[in-house]
């Protein structure tokens, strides 16, 4: 695959082979480092956070099933949210 020269609104240089517009660089500098959407992949934080799904009280008003729903959501993040929310004492939405 053919890669492009890319340059985010901060200025940084990556390149990409595919349309995903998300730089590296702006996505290192953005994770948390500590909570939930720390543990999570770049994909799964994005699709929880675009749809403001921010914090353990928020995820739990959903079901398991309209998480996986999201883009960006795979199985494999499922676990990981199941354990944070076990944590608080709380869990998905039956």
């Amino acid at each position: 695959m053919n890669k492009i020269l890319k340059i985010c609104k901060n200025g940084h240089k990556f390149f990409k082979s595919s349309d995903c517009p998300v730089c590296p660089e702006c996505e290192k500098n953005s994770k948390p480092k500590t909570g939930f959407l720390s543990t999570l992949s770049a994909p799964a934080k994005r699709a929880l956070e675009s749809n403001n799904i921010v914090t353990i009280s928020v995820l739990s008003k959903y079901s398991e099933a309209e998480i996986l729903k999201l883009h960006g959501i795979g199985k494999a993040s499922i676990p990981t949210l199941r354990a944070a929310l076990a944590a608080v004492g709380r869990k998905f939405k039956s």
